[in-house]
């Protein structure tokens, strides 16, 4: 949050802002979902970009990283519903939807 309070491309974000409606797959019930942070900048072509961005582990973000943890394999499963219902929202509302994990938050840090 901090990084997008101080850098001069943002030009407005807000977290957990959203809300979106679908329908959980594990409940069979219509609910809402929440993604983490919409933010808008202006990209290095000048261009004014909005974007929905979701943070979540891997392990629940990736199949390969689910493995037979039951509490995973539910969330992925879950996941999945929440992005198609995000990724279709943010299509008609003429945004981008981006999850992304600890690898793409620490990449480079030692």
């Amino acid at each position: 949050m901090n990084f997008c309070d101080t850098n001069k491309s943002v030009l407005k974000w807000a977290s957990e802002a959203v809300q979106i409606p679908y329908r959980d797959p594990l409940t069979n019930r219509q609910t809402v979902y929440v993604p983490d942070f919409f933010i808008q900048y202006v990209d290095k072509q000048g261009r004014i970009l909005t974007e929905l961005i979701e943070i979540k582990p891997s392990s629940q973000q990736i199949l390969e990283r689910v493995g037979k943890n039951k509490y995973n394999q539910a969330q992925f499963i879950k996941n999945q519903a929440k992005w198609k219902a995000a990724n279709l929202w943010c299509n008609q509302q003429g945004i981008k939807f981006r999850v992304i994990n600890e690898n793409d938050i620490f990449h480079g840090s030692a």
